[in-house]
């Protein structure tokens, strides 16, 4: 938009300058032109009185005149007509110009090119002979004048004139260019502040306000949009505490349901009624992981927590520990690879690594074959840990990919249960509020590759 004020401006002032300049240009070069030549038709018509006279003085002197004028001018002087008046001066080749001033005809000026003029200006009047005293009749044409004019100086003065007025304009120009930039850059200082807001509602910072400045109609929008911001701030923060405060509360009475279908089932013998009560718990168990899922994403998003060093190896060797039994059962071998020596700080606030491992290990458990391999490599990289994440299941289509990280999204996994849907929206929130990334890729040979990058702490010391 900045441009486009600018470009608006200066084309503005260049049309301003345009209507106020090229018109005085061509005035002043015609009155150039209309200048020029009445000086040499004024000088013509006097050598051509002396060349009327014809007597010796007359010719005399409009040698003289002749030549002085030519040193001046750098011009020539040509004549013809009475005897041997003024011998010493060029005679002029025989046109039509010529032809009509020795008829008595006054020729028009021959500027030597259509456009504007050549390198000479011709004119030619004719020499009339001096009337006898009381003699009333009309003069005989005895002879013509031609002054060849060098148009040098015309030419020099032309772009005189020109080149002031266009050096004017550029430096008008260039004027109007600073001062549009500088007065876009005002115009448009509120609209950037409603952008940045605009970028920050869409990071999910719902706290971001504009100042309420400029015209009066940014300054109705900002209060707008602010007064939108703060009710869809309020909004999502009941949200979240009702998600909060229902999955806090449903969990007491399924951990009931769940002991008392447990009990329920102890005391059956009949098998129809055993599988229907382990269908139900089944069920109430993955109702329980759904309901764990959410008060974990409702205190994500709240972020109630801050990202303070912690030893990654040992919240790593902490949650493996605990999924190590789970995969014997199955015989599935987890195996810790990269830098097994290196105990890297990283940025991360207390609980969020282990919930995003447990979410992890727990997807990738559920999709491994018996007797598969789940390989967890951890790697510094300058500013950077990446812990990767690697399973031998069937892997995911780009498509699935893409959707991965979606509320409710749930993915088949081998035993044929599916997820809460939740698992990897857990995981992409906690890890997003410590400032890293998460990404799903190709395991070499099949599987899946979660790899999760976290700012390492900065060393003591730097």
């Amino acid at each position: 938009m900045n441009r486009q004020l600018i470009r608006s401006y200066i084309l503005l002032v260049a049309v301003a300058v345009f209507l106020f300049t090229v018109p005085v240009a061509f005035t002043l070069t015609k009155q150039l032109r209309d200048d020029t030549f009445q000086s040499v038709e004024r000088e013509a018509k006097t050598m051509a009185l002396l060349l009327g006279n014809g007597d010796r003085t007359s010719c005399d002197a409009l040698e003289r005149m002749a030549e002085a004028y030519a040193d001046q001018t750098s011009s020539e002087v040509q004549v013809t007509g009475v005897g041997d008046c003024a011998p010493g001066l060029p005679r002029p080749a025989r046109d039509m110009a010529l032809t009509e001033a020795l008829e008595g005809d006054q020729p028009k000026p021959d500027w030597g090119a259509d456009f504007i003029w050549g390198k000479h200006l011709v004119v030619t009047v004719p020499a009339h002979e001096s009337a006898a005293d009381g003699d009333s009749g009309q003069s005989q044409v005895v002879g013509a004048v031609r002054i060849r004019y060098s148009t040098e100086d015309m030419t020099s003065r032309f772009w005189q004139i020109w080149g002031f007025r266009a050096g004017l304009a550029v430096l008008v120009l260039g004027a109007a260019a600073a001062i549009g930039s500088f007065a876009a850059r005002r115009i448009t200082a509120p609209l950037r502040q409603l952008n940045d807001m605009a970028s920050k509602f869409s990071d999910g910072d719902l706290t971001a306000r504009s100042a309420v400045t400029g015209p009066t109609e940014t300054q109705t929008l900002a209060r707008t949009l602010n007064q939108a911001g703060e009710r869809l701030d309020t909004l999502i923060a009941s949200q979240r505490i009702f998600v909060a405060d229902a999955s806090h509360q449903l969990r007491t009475p399924l951990t009931a349901l769940r002991l008392s279908l447990d009990n329920i089932a102890d005391g059956v013998d009949d098998e129809f009624v055993r599988e229907d009560v382990e269908q139900a718990t089944a069920e109430v168990v993955r109702m329980s992981r759904l309901v764990n899922g959410l008060l974990v994403l409702a205190r994500a998003e709240a972020k109630v927590t801050a990202a303070e060093p912690l030893p990654l190896r040992d919240i790593v060797d902490e949650r493996l520990a605990v999924w190590r039994p789970a995969a014997d059962e199955r015989g599935v071998t987890i195996a810790l690879r990269g830098s097994i020596d290196d105990r890297p700080l990283v940025m991360t606030s207390p609980g969020h690594l282990d919930q995003v491992l447990d979410n992890v290990l727990s997807n990738a458990l559920e999709v491994s074959p018996d007797g598969g391999t789940i390989t967890v490599r951890v790697e510094s990289r300058g500013d950077e840990v990446v812990l990767s994440v690697l399973d031998e299941g069937p892997g995911m289509s780009d498509a699935e990919k893409s959707r991965a990280f979606d509320r409710f999204w749930r993915g088949q996994g081998l035993t044929g249960r599916s997820g809460s849907g939740l698992g990897l929206a857990v995981v992409k929130q906690l890890v997003t509020d410590d400032g890293g990334t998460v990404t799903l890729g190709d395991a070499h040979g099949g599987g899946l590759k979660v790899t999760i990058t976290l700012r390492a702490a900065p060393r003591s010391g730097s």
